[in-house]
């Protein structure tokens, strides 16, 4: 069966009270992206007070269904580059935004769907980035980093990831309080940006941050060990 947004539905699980509850999960979990696994018990009470008397179990297995999702990479660099040709091994559509024409060209991006030369700050004022859109910062110092989360961080996003040292995430946290940032939009933030793994070279680096993306893709905590929420 099929569970849209809207609550409309496109086939049957066997109908009654135990279908309506399933699609309300199922709303949920196109909300949360996580899938999940739900038991009822067609024998006890409640099932008899519905009229539900054909008895036994029943498991219903609840998996969103969504396109592939954006990954804008902000900073066409060393890190970037390597981020870009894994994400779109797994099907993330690649965007990638920088202001310098030697780093960001289909040239060294092939597979991605977008290549902007922009300035970035400005280009992020005005592009239109989905909600579902997955978001990682990789320019190449910090005002640009800076810039991309002036822009970035008041914005409901699937994942905003920020790359950089702990002296450098707190200059650009207590900057963005200065401005007025709410802080609840710093916390979000993923940063340290990816999983735990001991990277150390910018391919390395980039495979900690895709494993970080596919575990939000597909709904698996990891924590937001956001550096944003204690400067």
């Amino acid at each position: 069966m099929l569970v849209f947004a809207d609550g409309r539905t496109v086939g049957t699980i066997g109908g009654g009270c135990y279908e309506n509850e399933a699609c309300l999960k199922a709303r949920e979990v196109l909300e949360s992206g996580r899938q999940v696994l739900l038991h009822f018990e067609l024998n006890d009470d409640f099932a008899q007070e519905n009229g539900l008397i054909c008895g036994g179990q029943m498991d219903v297995h609840v998996d969103p269904l969504e396109p592939a999702p954006r990954l804008y990479i902000i900073g066409a660099g060393h890190v970037g580059w390597h981020l870009a040709r894994a994400a779109g091994e797994i099907d993330f559509r690649v965007h990638v935004v920088d202001d310098r024409e030697k780093f960001a060209s289909r040239e060294r991006f092939p597979g991605a769907e977008e290549v902007v030369v922009e300035p970035i700050a400005d280009w992020l004022h005005r592009a239109d980035i989905p909600n579902t859109a997955y978001v990682v910062i990789v320019t190449r110092g910090h005002q640009g980093d800076l810039e991309a989360m002036r822009a970035l961080a008041a914005r409901d996003l699937r994942y905003l990831g920020l790359i950089g040292s702990r002296a450098k995430v707190a200059r650009i946290r207590s900057a963005l309080v200065d401005e007025g940032m709410p802080t609840e939009c710093l916390d979000r933030v993923h940063s340290p940006i990816g999983l735990e793994i001991g990277a150390v070279t910018p391919a390395e680096i980039a495979v900690s941050i895709l494993a970080e993306l596919i575990a939000v893709r597909r709904g698996v905590p990891t924590g937001v060990r956001s550096r944003f929420s204690k400067p």
